[in-house]
């Protein structure tokens, strides 16, 4: 053994290297600090054996060494169970046997002046705005070691007590400190507790502790480092609770321009922007006001008064700012009443009412800009209100939204005007008597579309003094379905004029509607009925069976023979059969829509209808209200198809 072995027989941990680092030998104490077995240790870098935030020392001090000069570090080693180990190191020049050059690197004793340990500790706190303490488990004391003097001055001593800690600490985190305090415990995470200061402000801190040995056979101790994040904390919750704010501000603009594309009316509309148009752009009040036939109408939720003789419809010319958006298509934002006066000097004429001297007006023409608009929306604000540039773009986003919305409204209003009239000259009016019969019908076209369908109804006196009834379904619910209808009800009457019987004109409309090549098809039921005997002929092209309800609360169901729908299947033939309508009897006739839908069979819709018109014969009811009655029923039940019913009752 040469002299230099003899540096490894020292009690402090020791190892020597050669000139490149790589370890040659170690003692016992050396592998208890470096927590590894010999044989992972000798042959390697001695920097590889230390954590990675000491490699670059161990390399400097190990290359100062080989420089023949003696160099110190404080380090901190792996240690054995999880301790870290903090000693100063010292690498310094050795020779072995043969005079080759070695490095030997130990652990000095520094028993009388542990603090020194913890030097470099305090710079890298004191440099990243830490607080550095130690806990002393068995004196139950909390000393302050320096780092950031802001969070030092949170302890009004540098040593304090664990109940006084405790005492500081919110209920809630106390459990948490006793984990972070816990002497078993090697390292934890960083750990969020709330500080209660004898300034009486509580502060948000952020701490992590980690079991360290001072020194060789030096005492244990729980080392922590104390982060302020009081401000850090308020700043993350304000951007939670900005974040959240826009949140809900996405969700109302999402809601408001869907509730914007699904309105049917100029009503829903106005109570779409009432609601909710205040709210979403953080407004005091809002107003909606329409042109229509160059006069305005205005409605306003509360925030926005108007002059009690306002609430007829107003000319352009009496609210000055609103006929400017509206002829430009370009927004006005007035601060201020008083910039409201000085533009319009005539403006304090106008109905409107002005919500606060220094309240901000934002008036949106409803439309694309530069369009001339059907109308503007208006929204009031609290002093001092001026619009981002995000702010506009979305205001006036919505607003194009919502004069679409507009637009498409009144063009569909047209439409269901045109389709109502075009109904409304297809229905034909029944005569207003007829000898021995009470006639009624209603009609009422499905909801899906226009207010117009195919169904129809007819009843018109023949030449033999006899009474012609139809009722029929053209396929469709549309214009094209009506303008259908009427050229099948009126072949029907022309065919009727001349053929007396129900089963001859059905095949003639048939092989008429084929030879034109219709589009669509018909269903049908016509009868014949001779008031004064009560002889009824009749015959049916696809349509739904008869009802017939008598006074004393009976009814039956009547199959008339005949033949497919109308316009479908040419020279088909439609057999009729004759039977007679006793007095106080009435025959129902209806279409398909009336007594079918999605949760009703045809047979169970028949026994239904036909059940509610003998009760109405039996309860003394009129022909007409024995169809209110019938019609009310399926209304009720919300079917979705067109509803027909033509009720004759022979007096």
């Amino acid at each position: 053994m040469d002299a230099s072995d003899a540096l490894l027989r020292r009690a402090e941990p020791s190892a020597l290297l050669y000139q490149d680092g790589i370890v040659r030998s170690l003692n016992d104490a050396m592998v208890t600090a470096l927590g590894r077995p010999v044989e992972q240790c000798v042959g390697r870098y001695a920097w590889e054996l230390v954590p990675e935030s000491q490699r670059p020392e161990v390399e400097r001090i190990v290359a100062q060494a080989c420089r023949q000069r003696l160099a110190m570090r404080v380090l901190e080693l792996p240690g054995p169970g999880g301790t870290s180990l903090v000693s100063l190191i010292e690498a310094r020049p050795a020779t072995a046997a043969g005079g080759e050059r070695l490095v030997w690197v130990h652990s000095l004793d520094v028993g009388s002046d542990l603090g020194s340990l913890l030097i470099p500790f305090r710079l890298s706190a004191r440099s990243a705005g830490l607080g550095l303490s130690v806990y002393h488990p068995l004196a139950h004391q909390l000393e302050w070691l320096g780092g950031a003097a802001a969070v030092g001055a949170l302890f009004p001593e540098a040593s304090v007590s664990l109940s006084w800690v405790v005492r500081h600490v919110h209920p809630d985190d106390r459990d948490s400190l006793r984990r972070l305090l816990d002497p078993g415990a090697t390292q934890g995470p960083w750990t969020g507790l709330r500080f209660h200061a004898d300034d009486g402000h509580w502060y948000q801190l952020a701490c992590q502790t980690r079991r360290i040995q001072l020194g060789y056979n030096g005492p244990e101790l729980v080392f922590g480092m104390i982060r302020d994040d009081t401000e850090h904390e308020a700043r993350h919750n304000e951007m939670l609770a900005a974040l959240g704010a826009e949140r809900r501000r996405a969700g109302e603009i999402a809601e408001f321009s869907s509730a914007l594309i699904r309105t049917a009316t100029e009503q829903e509309l106005r109570q779409v922007v009432l609601t909710r148009l205040a709210v979403t752009f953080g407004g005091i009040g809002a107003a909606l006001v329409l042109v229509d036939n160059e006069r305005l109408h205005v409605s306003s939720d509360a925030g926005l008064g108007w002059r009690a003789d306002a609430g007829h419809p107003m000319s352009l010319d009496e609210l000055l700012p609103v006929a400017q958006a509206m002829r430009t298509g370009e927004p006005l934002f007035i601060p201020d009443r008083k910039e409201f006066l000085r533009r319009w000097p005539h403006g304090g004429e106008t109905p409107l009412v002005w919500p606060d001297p220094d309240a901000a007006m934002w008036i949106t023409p409803l439309g694309p800009a530069g369009d001339r608009s059907l109308g503007v929306w208006v929204v009031t604000y609290e002093v001092g209100h001026h619009p981002a540039s995000d702010e506009r773009a979305l205001m006036l986003t919505l607003a194009e939204l919502a004069g679409q919305a507009l637009g498409r409204i009144r063009s569909q209003q047209a439409r269901v005007e045109l389709a109502a009239a075009v109904q409304n000259h297809m229905l034909p009016t029944l005569p207003e008597r007829l000898p021995g019969l009470e006639v009624a019908a209603r009609y009422r076209p499905c909801r899906t579309g226009l207010d117009i369908g195919g169904d129809w109804y007819d009843a018109f006196l023949m030449p033999d003094g006899a009474v012609a009834l139809e009722i029929g379904d053209a396929q469709g619910h549309d214009v094209d379905a009506a303008a259908f209808m009427g050229q099948v009800r009126g072949s029907v009457r022309v065919i009727a004029a001349r053929e007396p019987d129900p089963g001859t004109v059905l095949t003639h409309a048939n092989q008429l509607l084929v030879e034109m090549d219709a589009p669509r098809f018909a269903s049908c039921t016509m009868l014949h009925i001779d008031p004064r005997n009560g002889r009824v002929t009749g015959a049916s092209a696809g349509h739904v069976p008869l009802l017939c309800a008598h006074d004393d609360g009976s009814h039956d169901i009547r199959r008339l023979p005949g033949g497919p729908v109308l316009g479908i299947l040419p020279d088909a033939d439609y057999p009729q059969e004759t039977f007679t309508l006793d007095k106080d009897t009435a025959l129902v006739m209806v279409t398909d829509g009336l007594v079918e839908g999605p949760d009703l069979s045809l047979d169970d819709g028949l026994e239904q209808t036909g059940a509610l018109a003998a009760g109405a014969l039996r309860d003394g009811l009129s022909a007409e209200e024995t169809a209110d009655r019938v019609l009310d029923a399926a209304v009720a039940m919300n079917h979705s198809d067109d509803l027909a019913v033509l009720v004759v009752r022979r007096t």
